[in-house]
């Protein structure tokens, strides 16, 4: 079985997924959308949905795929430490760029 890293690697599934975030969509919506053929796009909703990413209910005549959130919750799990470390210098450069701001700022000169 590949990782949910593995999954979302690939820039096709990553396109699907950014779809369903947004609202549930059938296989044709999302042909249209990505302008890729049905098999291509049938071939990436089931390994997304082999790995637990999105689920499928029908809705007459169609299939309706949505996110599921648990794939995507142990991901950001993963990325958390290192989204505060990138915060921590983030915030150092603000800082650093505030006080170079701040010295280039001419003073106004009291007058007598």
């Amino acid at each position: 079985m590949q990782s949910a890293f593995d999954i979302v690697a690939e820039p096709t599934r990553r396109a699907i997924l950014g779809l369903l975030l947004e609202a549930e969509h059938s296989v044709g919506d999302l042909e249209q959308r990505l302008r890729l053929p049905q098999p291509t796009v049938s071939k990436h909703l089931r390994v997304l949905r082999d790995a637990g990413f999105v689920e499928a209910t029908v809705d007459a005549q169609r299939r309706l795929y949505r996110i599921r959130p648990e794939p995507l919750q142990e991901l950001d799990a993963w990325l958390t430490p290192f989204r505060q470390f990138w915060s921590a210098r983030v915030d150092a450069l603000e800082q650093h760029l505030d006080r170079v701001a701040q010295a280039k700022t001419p003073h106004p000169r009291t007058h007598r």
